[in-house]
């Protein structure tokens, strides 16, 4: 009797299992989707659509945060690889080098989220769907995040953008590597402290051949599985709730087919800063049925409102929850690991020096001679006394950018030259270091009495080079920020912050020749220093290594080849 029993409910199990057809590897991937789609209740399909995507036990659906970061790396995650900010890497030219960048970072990604899940973690940053590339288009040179971009021309952002989507998702037929998300879907080129309610109004033919031209490349030639909707209005309309942009454009005629999600927080804008909506009920339900599908801190508890109040229909959410479900489907979320090849990547990888040594080759690659007066550049083979000033020199922060990872470890220009100039030359050579003023004057420093230190250094000299430019803690995303020629993010001019001006006039009189290294991730108005220095060089904020990157071209053992990827 007892044996007949054991039989019985085995055999129930067994083929209970075998009806749950969503956890069976082996079925079609849409009959998994609607196999698991019709089991959930309303309540646990609205629960799915916000970024924090709670677990459903029963369903064996695990928690899943759908924000993540890896904008040049996997960022605010903890150890991971900083490559040069985006603009930096446009002025590669070089779309073979970011796709492979993109699979060392896409290599991280995959074994940082095994670790996490082996941990139990389903959190913030810890997930496999990143909210990059940024390949809106740096129209305004004031803009703060422009340097998270790959520049002002339509065809360069997509080409670069589409060879970094590719190595993220991979080329596996039935797994996604990670998933990429292209933003800030459309026309969103600052202001910063304006993006909440500003609404653009750009001519149409700017409309199709500036602004839109990228995306095309990364819904069609790259295959994009996710798009972000920016937080600003077109013509009049939040991105967030445009059928104009998300159904007619993005999915009828590029043939996007895979989710949309909100920026963070754009469904509050609508009835806050818009006020196209009345409510957030309104407001879930006009995003929904404009075609988003994750909502970055929206609102899920106001969707069966919206369906109950005739404003949302159930078949629109299961539209939407069927995207996200497909994703993490293809993502090999509820597969065992054994049939997924990229779980197979080990921890190891993460800011190895295979990885680091290709970030230092990105940094070469992406700095620019903009000026060598009388070929001062390479710094002769002799023994040379150098002064090193300036803000930048020795400023990690800097030089990573931002969404950025955690290197093990930062080269700053000050230790790279250091480390270089005592390989070439030994004890027969000096070098001192004077930081001689802030990026920008905040206190009214009296200049001619700080710069004193700075000033004497560079007369005992034979040479002065000069770390200057600003900084991502100036230029960034609405930055609480408001100083001389800095706001909410935004420039408010181009000039190179008058201290640093202000100083190298003063090094200027000692007489020593000077060499100005930027570090900066837009246009600077450099036209007294362009008249009055012997050596100009940009060098973005270049990544980890940067600092050995401009030691190199410094001393001539790496010739630069970097082009502006903007004007100047």
């Amino acid at each position: 009797m007892q044996r007949t029993l054991f039989i019985f409910f085995f055999l129930l199990l067994h083929f209970a299992g075998r009806s749950q057809l969503y956890l069976d590897p082996a079925q079609p991937l849409e009959t998994r989707i609607h196999d698991l789609l019709k089991r959930m209740t309303l309540e646990e399909k609205a629960s799915q659509l916000n970024n924090t995507s709670p677990a459903i036990d029963r369903l064996h659906i695990p928690e899943y945060n759908w924000w993540n970061e890896a904008l040049h790396g996997v960022a605010r995650a903890g150890l991971a690889t900083s490559f040069p900010q985006p603009i930096g890497l446009a002025a590669t030219f070089d779309s073979a080098a970011i796709y492979q960048m993109g699979v060392m970072i896409s290599d991280e990604a995959r074994a940082k989220y095994k670790q996490f899940i082996r941990e139990g973690k389903h959190g913030l940053y810890e997930g496999l769907t990143f909210y990059s590339p940024n390949i809106n288009i740096f129209r305004d040179p004031r803009w703060g995040r422009g340097h998270e971009t790959y520049g002002e021309d339509p065809y360069l952002t997509g080409i670069m953008g589409t060879a970094f989507v590719k190595a993220m998702q991979g080329n596996n037929p039935r797994y996604f590597k990670t998933i990429c998300t292209a933003k800030h879907f459309a026309v969103h080129s600052g202001p910063e402290p304006e993006r909440h309610s500003f609404d653009a109004d750009p001519s149409k033919e700017d409309l199709w051949e500036t602004y839109l031209p990228a995306f095309r490349m990364l819904a069609q030639d790259a295959k994009v599985y996710s798009f972000m909707c920016a937080y600003n209005r077109l013509y009049g309309e939040p991105c967030c709730s445009s059928p104009f942009l998300l159904s007619d454009i993005l999915r009828k005629k590029w043939g996007f087919k895979g989710f949309i999600a909100t920026d963070c927080g754009a469904v509050y804008d609508m009835f806050v800063s818009h006020h196209t909506a009345k409510d957030s009920i309104e407001a879930m339900a006009a995003a929904i049925r404009a075609g988003v599908d994750n909502h970055c801190m929206g609102y899920p508890g106001a969707v069966l409102p919206a369906i109950r109040q005739g404003l949302l229909k159930e078949a629109e959410l299961d539209t939407a929850v069927a995207r996200l479900l497909r994703a993490r489907f293809k993502l090999g979320m509820f597969d065992p690991e054994k049939l997924n090849p990229y779980d197979k990547i080990p921890a190891s990888v993460i800011n190895d020096k295979e990885h680091r040594d290709f970030a230092r080759k990105l940094a070469r690659e992406s700095i620019v001679l903009l000026k060598n007066k009388d070929r001062i550049l390479p710094l002769s083979l002799v023994a040379r006394n150098i002064a090193i000033i300036g803000p930048n020199a020795d400023d990690p922060q800097v030089q990573l950018g931002n969404y950025n990872g955690e290197p093990a470890s930062i080269n700053t220009p000050l230790h790279a030259i250091e480390i270089m100039q005592s390989a070439l030359f030994g004890n027969h050579s000096k070098l001192v270091y004077r930081k001689g003023c802030h990026i920008v004057d905040t206190v009214g420093y009296n200049w001619e009495n700080d710069f004193s230190p700075a000033i004497e250094a560079a007369s005992k000299a034979d040479i002065v080079l000069f770390f200057g430019g600003i900084s991502p803690r100036l230029e960034g995303e609405e930055l609480p920020i408001s100083i001389q020629g800095f706001k909410g993010g935004d420039k408010t001019d181009l000039e190179l912050p008058p201290v640093q001006t202000a100083l190298l006039k003063e090094l200027k009189k000692t007489g020593k020749p000077i060499i100005l290294v930027l570090m900066n991730g837009s246009a600077l108005s450099i036209n007294w220093e362009n008249e009055n220095v012997d050596a100009i060089i940009e060098s973005w904020y270049g990544g980890e290594d940067v600092g050995t990157a401009i030691s190199d071209v410094l001393f001539g053992s790496y010739n630069p080849a970097g082009r502006l990827p903007i004007n100047r």
